[in-house]
């Protein structure tokens, strides 16, 4: 008895010891690296990741495997927090970068072998629908309840996260876990857009102010006034974009394009019954057509206007080599200051739009440029979404095993958590927090930052959504549109004949569902064809919009805002 009592005794000690050296390793790492950077004081941070410590102690020494895209979020994740989070809990996790459509693949991969690829994958959420149809990713409503209890934070606060409702299914369940967001917000020379003279040239010309263009047919105006000005000793362009034939050319029009010009219903975050890839879905959203023959919007009137002025402003206003780049390519174009504005420029870029030595960039370290909510086109109606929120969130797969998903699930709210969340963002500027972004830090750093802060903070960030359930197959789907865009983009198609191929494409896939019943009653259910007529009819009756009938004017009365005024609206 005496000996048993001794060894209890000492594993108990030792117990204690490793816990000790686990809380050394934490504060180390909160010294080193959050410091004042967080939303709680040390006392809570250190009582957080005493949780960990706790949670993580079945699975110390586990090798856990995750992967991601390669952004600077994740790569802050994967060098300093994924080393610091198996210092700290005893997981030896790995954390992978590889390229977007990878990731993606070893998904796909993982979800059609069974085999565990990966314990986690923060992918985006615009598989929403896929996974909630397929039903292969966790539901993690039920297993945070269940079977993922004992490693659920119970200060993981569901409610301070922004893009929740773009993880949760038509269910009402939560799929995926936010890590990362950012928003395509309209760009421009705000330093040009207030120079007296330019102001004045452009009133004698247009009649009206130059200011943050609220509707598309400003923002036409501006592009042809600011094209082939001389401004600093160099000639402008008064818009940038990209057009070659490349996979980055179908996120190009699937991050919501077709929503600005006005395709689709109302609804926020998506439009219901017909969503901003202009597919139907019926009263149990199951998915019914994109051609506007079964109800769609895929290829109506404000889908085809959309593709046709992403042709002419490529064509007028864009610098010459833009028609031949990558999304990629394309990114660090404004940066160089020959451009005046961006309808379509992603957040993700402010980070190196904001360096030293910039011809972008004041000495003082302040942006000459700012960021703004997108202009609509002819066809968008108040109450519809007007951009796109990239939402790169944690996914558990159901063919992980149940030991594995849980160490993972507890890296996955390490780096969500509100300890290091401040941190990251001022990393990588994705913000997935309300505290966050209401955090005194931001407030400081706001004046460099463009608007970002700004627009965070604003009720427009409401509009701004990724891809919706009503995608039945992102994977499948998606890699038809940079195709049939390619199309129109080089010149092979017009508009009307590459949305037409498009939306037949995204129904032979939806078809073939419904034959495979693979996604059982939430799958497709293909609805009966009609005329334009009969289905802008059928919206009407149910007090919805979509597909629109043409309009007779394309470029109605223009509109622009003071860009400081709009900023002190949001404030006020």
């Amino acid at each position: 008895m005496k000996l048993h009592l001794t060894t209890t005794a000492m594993a108990l000690a030792l117990m204690a010891t490793a816990a000790q050296a686990d809380m050394d390793a934490a504060k180390k790492f909160l010294d080193e690296e959050i410091g004042e950077l967080s939303t709680l004081d040390r006392a809570a941070q250190e009582a957080e990741m005493q949780w960990f410590i706790d949670a993580a102690q079945p699975f110390a020494g586990m090798e856990i495997n995750v992967v991601s895209e390669t952004i600077t979020t994740h790569e802050y994740e994967s060098k300093v927090l994924a080393p610091a989070f198996s210092a700290i809990t005893g997981i030896k996790l790995t954390h992978d970068l590889i390229g977007e459509g990878d990731v993606v693949e070893k998904l796909q991969t993982q979800m059609q072998s069974g085999e565990n690829v990966y314990d986690a994958y923060v992918n985006d959420s615009d598989l929403i629908g896929t996974h909630w149809r397929y039903q292969q990713a966790r539901n993690l409503t039920d297993w945070m309840a269940g079977a993922g209890a004992d490693v659920t934070n119970p200060d993981l606060d569901l409610d301070d996260f922004i893009g929740i409702s773009f993880t949760t299914a038509p269910d009402g369940n939560l799929y995926q876990l936010p890590d990362q967001q950012f928003a395509n917000l309209y760009w421009f020379r705000y330093d040009w857009f207030n120079d007296p003279e330019i102001q004045a040239a452009f009133k004698e010309k247009y009649g009206y102010d130059l200011g943050v263009p609220v509707n598309w047919s400003a923002y036409q105006d501006i592009a042809e006034f600011f094209t082939g000005r001389e401004i600093d000793g160099k000639t402008v362009y008064g818009h940038m974009d990209y057009g070659k034939k490349d996979p980055s050319l179908g996120w190009r029009f699937t991050d919501a394009w077709l929503s600005m010009a006005g395709n689709g219903d109302k609804g926020i975050p998506n439009g219901k019954p017909v969503d901003e890839w202009g597919i139907r879905v019926d009263e149990n959203d199951r998915p019914v057509g994109s051609c506007v023959a079964r109800g769609g919007d895929t290829n109506g009137p404000a889908s085809v206007y959309a593709i046709q002025k992403y042709l002419d402003w490529m064509e007028a206003y864009a610098p010459p080599a833009a028609q031949g780049m990558t999304f990629s390519e394309s990114g660090p174009v404004p940066a160089q200051g020959e451009i005046a504005q961006q309808m379509f420029w992603y957040t993700a870029f402010t980070a190196d739009m904001v360096k030293d030595g910039l011809p972008v960039v004041n000495e003082d370290g302040t942006p000459k440029w700012r960021m703004a909510p997108s202009p609509h086109g002819a066809y968008w109606q108040e109450g519809m979404k007007l951009g796109y929120q990239d939402a790169g969130s944690w996914t558990l797969l159901k063919s992980t095993p149940d030991d594995r998903a849980k160490a993972a699930w507890l890296y996955a709210q390490f780096v969500t958590s509100k300890t290091v969340d401040v941190k990251k963002s001022h990393v990588g500027l994705t913000f997935i927090r309300e505290s966050t972004i209401q955090d005194d830090s931001f407030t400081e750093r706001a004046p460099k930052l463009g608007g970002l802060i700004e627009f965070y903070r604003s009720p427009a960030r409401l509009n701004w959504s990724p891809t919706g359930t009503n995608v039945p197959d992102y994977p499948k789907l998606a890699q038809l549109w940079w195709q049939a865009i390619g199309d129109a983009s080089s010149g092979a198609k017009t508009a009307q004949e590459a949305m037409d191929s498009l939306c037949a494409e995204q129904e032979k896939v939806m078809e073939r569902l419904e034959r495979a019943g693979i996604q059982g009653d939430i799958g497709p259910k293909m609805a009966e064809e009609h005329d334009l007529a009969w289905w802008n009819n059928f919206a009407t009756e149910n007090g919805t919009i979509a597909p629109q009938l043409p309009l007779e004017n394309e470029k109605p009365q223009p509109e622009t805002i003071s860009y400081d005024e709009l900023v002190k609206s949001w404030q006020e």
